[in-house]
């Protein structure tokens, strides 16, 4: 089999998700943020999952993303959309029953127009600058929106990953400052933000990258593990080279195996020669750069070489390889290409 397995351990994400709630003051809700297909990991399994564990509140990017978690889990628990009423969504959010976000003026007035009385929550902007309302949007609508019932008002934190910046005290103060008055259930915590403790949780936080055994939630359990198969194993002499722009020699006699994955499956070319892969535990780094099918890795040092290597798991986290490639986990995990036979292990596959 020339395709690589990704292994999405369903149980582990379930178990992340109860760990994140257990974090939160009994009257504070959690939900789950499965934008991004499920940050990669199929959003639509994931989302049963997380709803078999308990979770209630799902949280997309757009409504389209919306839709495919509503065929998954079907009426009941609410999908919110945090791109908000966007021209052409109407349809989409009245028939599926989605609850958009409403992020500007623009979107309210559209919203409340086209769907009266349909759910709605509304995010505020204190200072990510990215989503949401400012200050002076929010004072001249506040009180039109609120006779309006909004379900939720949220915000986004830009420095939780990082507990001691300055900015998330000043989110805090403004975030309480828009809505301390209001009477409508607040959420400003992702993942970074429950780490930060209860003052940030309000009535409902919404982990993400923390469900799927991302930084900042270290105690978080590994969700996924990825094997690639070794396709040809090749003898070197001292002094030959490998790969594209003949960028690792050969020092002394050398064996590499070459594997099914490149950055057509999100592997990425930078990467190359920094990243290992593993034999059991033993790390095998990989040899030359990273191509849009094969990886080529030094194995030199192996007694044998199995059938596959593998690049994701126990022993390398999605925060690991980040590292290796210069980016963050978030990366990682959301460019696994669709080439990967996935494999669904748990309670909940």
């Amino acid at each position: 089999m020339g395709t690589a397995t990704l292994t999405i351990d369903l149980d582990a994400v379930a178990a992340n998700w109860r760990a994140l709630d257990a974090l939160t003051a009994a009257d504070c809700q959690t939900g789950a943020v499965v934008k991004a297909d499920g940050y990669g990991l199929g959003a639509g399994r994931v989302a049963l999952a997380l709803a078999k564990a308990g979770a209630r509140r799902f949280f997309v990017a757009v409504a389209e993303e919306g839709a495919a978690v509503r065929a998954a889990l079907g009426p009941g628990p609410e999908v919110c959309v945090f791109s908000g009423h966007m021209a052409g969504d109407t349809e989409m959010i009245r028939d599926l029953e989605l609850t958009p976000m409403l992020n500007s003026v623009g979107q309210l007035t559209r919203h409340l127009e086209a769907l009266p009385g349909h759910p709605f929550g509304l995010q505020l902007d204190t200072g990510m600058n990215r989503l949401g309302m400012k200050p002076t949007e929010w004072g001249a609508v506040r009180d039109i929106a609120l006779a309006a019932g909004p379900t939720l008002l949220m915000s986004h934190l830009a420095c939780a990953d990082e507990p001691g910046h300055p900015m998330n005290a000043a989110q805090l103060r403004l975030f309480r400052a828009m809505t301390d008055e209001a009477g409508v259930p607040r959420s400003l915590a992702a993942t970074g933000g429950i780490l930060l403790g209860p003052e940030y949780h309000f009535d409902l936080t919404r982990p993400g990258i923390g469900l799927y055994g991302g930084l900042p939630f270290e105690a978080a359990q590994p969700a996924v593990r990825l094997s690639l198969p070794v396709v040809q194993v090749r003898e070197l002499a001292e002094g030959e080279t490998v790969g594209y722009g003949a960028s690792w020699a050969a020092e002394a006699p050398a064996r590499i195996a070459t594997v099914s994955a490149g950055y057509a499956d999100g592997l990425m070319r930078s990467m190359s020669n920094r990243a290992v892969l593993f034999a059991g535990d033993i790390a095998c780094p990989l040899a030359g750069r990273v191509s849009m099918d094969l990886l080529t890795v030094d194995v030199t040092h192996l007694h044998e070489v199995s059938e596959t290597l593998e690049i994701l798991g126990p022993r390398q986290t999605v925060d690991d390889l980040a590292e290796a490639a210069g980016t963050i986990g978030y990366e990682i995990l959301t460019a696994l290409g669709h080439r990967y036979a996935r494999r669904y292990t748990g309670s909940g596959a």
